[in-house]
């Protein structure tokens, strides 16, 4: 398992509103999801900001299997705190 400080680091990316996005779920889901959404969510943290933009942002979803319920739940996550 990746220590939370080593996660809280790679949540911090280029921009206010993937940090925001990434920190969110970091801090609300994360040490409660099971083993296989940590996985996903430390494979996403992979991607370069770019294509985080696009997926939090709602371009489009990412190929990977089951990377886009990932993305979908940072999604509504961030949706309902504004």
């Amino acid at each position: 398992m990746v220590p939370e400080e080593k996660l809280r680091w790679l949540c911090r990316r280029g921009s206010l509103e993937l940090d925001m996005m990434l920190n969110l779920y970091l801090d609300r889901c994360y040490l409660t999801a099971g083993h296989d959404e940590q996985q996903l969510f430390q494979a996403l943290l992979n991607f370069s900001d770019g294509e985080l933009l696009m997926y939090l942002m709602g371009e489009q979803l990412p190929e990977e299997k089951g990377m886009d319920s990932l993305v979908k739940k940072i999604r509504s996550l961030s949706a309902a705190e504004t």
